[in-house]
């Protein structure tokens, strides 16, 4: 992996220098865009509008517009902003680790210490285990100033930017506001079917389905052409019964017994059909 930033962490008079690495990549398969008729390539230039050349990177300034007057701003403008030439993670406080809602994490990236701050580093990660807290940081990357957290991941420190309070919209649906009634039966039935389904999560029994799928698609058009079955090579998608299942309680028994049966576990009675069940035999 290659560094895509050096700076250090700071808080109080302590100085960690780092070095910033990503977390993730993408996995996806990587396409590109064609002429439906004879297969060419389409691409996408950035020309100038006024003098209709094609532009190059390193020839191309921001703007912004009020309406009325256009504002360039160069890459050298943009330097001489105190945010952007600060390299410094600077923690602002120390936060219960479950105040930290998960819809604000954005991007990933683990940091490294410098060869002489190790001990430093070490003693940060240690204090955020044993306190059971996160570091809640400031710190500028490509051009914007950004709030993140530091956390513990294993061995390493983890660095977490997050989207800043006013970027999260709130949610408010009058459907799930009124007034819905849920019987014990159905909440009963619901929490048995979260049990028939409760394990370990565990990360790596999971793939990305549809990426496995386009690598199988993409290797049988290379060997069949135009030629390909797609039915022969995927099979014929299964129909949902899930929309035909109006009836809630229904659905739930129904889904119970499949997961009894896909489990390879004996079906057992229904949550709420055991009263039923002894009145008609005492009846």
């Amino acid at each position: 992996m290659r560094a895509i930033w050096t700076g250090a962490v700071t808080f109080g008079l302590v100085n960690i220098p780092v070095r910033l690495y990503p977390a993730t990549t993408d996995h996806d398969i990587e396409l590109h865009q064609v002429h439906d008729a004879d297969g060419g390539r389409i691409r996408y230039e950035r020309r100038c509008e006024v003098c209709r050349r094609k532009i190059d990177y390193e020839h191309i300034d921001k703007a912004y517009e009020d309406g009325e007057t256009t504002v360039v701003l160069t890459d050298e403008d943009l330097a001489v902003l105190p945010a952007e030439r600060n390299h410094e993670i600077e923690v602002v406080r120390f936060v219960p680790s479950e105040q930290i809602d998960p819809l604000m994490l954005e991007r990933s990236y683990y940091l490294e210490p410098d060869s002489k701050s190790v001990k430093a580093y070490v003693l940060l990660r240690k204090t955020l285990e044993k306190t059971d807290r996160t570091s809640v940081v400031k710190f500028a990357l490509r051009q914007k100033t950004r709030l993140g957290i530091l956390r513990v991941r294993g061995p390493v420190l983890m660095l977490q930017s997050l989207l800043w309070a006013d970027e999260v919209r709130e949610a408010d649906f009058p459907s799930v506001s009124s007034r819905v009634r849920i019987s014990p039966q159905e909440l009963e039935m619901s929490t048995a079917l979260v049990e028939r389904y409760a394990d370990d999560f565990e990360p790596e029994e999971f793939q990305d389905d549809y990426q496995v799928e386009l690598r199988r698609l993409i290797d049988e058009k290379l060997k069949q052409g135009e030629a390909l079955d797609t039915e022969a090579t995927f099979g014929v998608p299964e129909e949902s019964e899930a929309g035909d299942l109006v009836d809630l309680m229904e659905a739930l028994k129904r889904s119970l017994e499949r997961r009894a049966v896909g489990s390879g576990r004996k079906p057992s009675a229904t949550p709420g059909t055991k009263g039923a069940a002894a009145r008609r035999k005492g009846a």
